[in-house]
């Protein structure tokens, strides 16, 4: 990683964002940097890696951290979840603490403040930024009341309502955010909006596919491997100086149940196919080349609780 020069008073720093499943923090994520570096899902526990996120601006660089939502684990996976979340908290200058607006706070929320609280003790704490999420869905009223009731919740360096779809108040966000960071040089190079490997955001681009429309099973049983991306040239071309026509990318969905492989697929394979049409627009925008995409089904028994099996899809 090389530090870029910058003047004493530019600012930057790495910014966690945290709360619950399904509370916007990778909607809120993707709207602060301007374009898709986190997969989106109305199915809880969707985000599953540490999504860095870079934010561009005169006067600094935002590195956002997109974490999976904590919460009160059942399975191996969850637990090693949380402690993803809980290591990344102890290593940034700020914490984003998503709340959406229209729900009531809950003992979800309630369980990721005592955390914050508890993982402060002991050390200088970052600054925590409470963010009422999903503006937009509320009416002025509800948005009042619940802006007051995150207040009862803690002792927060800052409350900022945010809408992601429509923008609300996400410049006001960057500008408290930008506030709270320590005096420093950019981080990454002009331009660069993740550091994220691109086998790993392929992986979540076909995972979000495959969570549209399914069950509410499904999500937690879901994992995605890229297995190669391999380029393919014309015939009779030089692979060491030609540019590819195309890149193959072999990929295996892995689920716990026979029953829910036969949800992935669909009648037919139909599903399948929606999955990697989808799933094939956004890899393309994101490699800038056509691509082959070879999608696979497979069942792997119980990996959320099998040591052997969570190593092996990368948890």
């Amino acid at each position: 990683m090389t530090e870029q020069p910058a003047p004493s008073s530019f600012r930057s720093g790495f910014v966690c964002v945290v709360g619950r499943p399904n509370a916007g923090k990778s909607t809120l994520t993707n709207a602060i940097v301007g374009q898709k570096v986190a997969i989106t899902s109305g199915r809880p526990q969707t985000t599953r890696h540490v999504i860095r996120g870079i934010v561009h601006r005169p006067d600094a660089q935002i590195v956002l951290v997109d974490t999976p939502g904590l919460h009160r684990p059942r399975t191996l996976l969850g637990e090693r979840l949380n402690a993803l979340v809980k290591d990344t908290l102890t290593e940034v200058d700020a914490v984003v603490f998503c709340l959406p607006s229209d729900q009531k706070i809950g003992p979800g929320d309630r369980f990721i403040a005592q955390q914050l609280t508890e993982l402060a003790q002991g050390r200088t704490a970052p600054p925590v930024i409470a963010v009422a999420t999903k503006a937009d869905a509320v009416g002025r009223g509800r948005l009042a009341e619940h802006l007051l009731e995150i207040s009862a919740l803690g002792e927060w360096t800052d409350i900022v309502p945010v809408s992601a779809v429509d923008g609300y108040q996400v410049d006001t966000l960057l500008d408290v955010l930008v506030a709270n960071l320590p005096q420093g040089p950019a981080l990454y190079p002009d331009g660069e909006l993740t550091d994220e490997p691109e086998a790993v955001m392929v992986a979540e681009l076909v995972r979000e596919a495959a969570l549209e429309g399914v069950r509410d099973e499904l999500p937690h049983s879901l994992a995605v491997v890229v297995d190669e991306i391999t380029p393919r040239h014309a015939e009779g071309d030089d692979p060491a100086t030609s540019v590819p026509t195309m890149l193959d990318v072999r990929v295996h969905l892995f689920v716990e149940r026979d029953s829910q492989k036969a949800i992935i697929i669909g009648k037919g394979g139909s599903r399948l196919r929606d999955v990697g049409s989808q799933a094939r627009q956004g890899i393309e925008a994101l490699l800038g080349s056509r691509v082959y995409l070879d999608l696979h089904v497979k069942v792997l028994k119980d990996w959320q609780r099998d040591p052997k099996q969570l190593r092996r899809l990368g948890f």
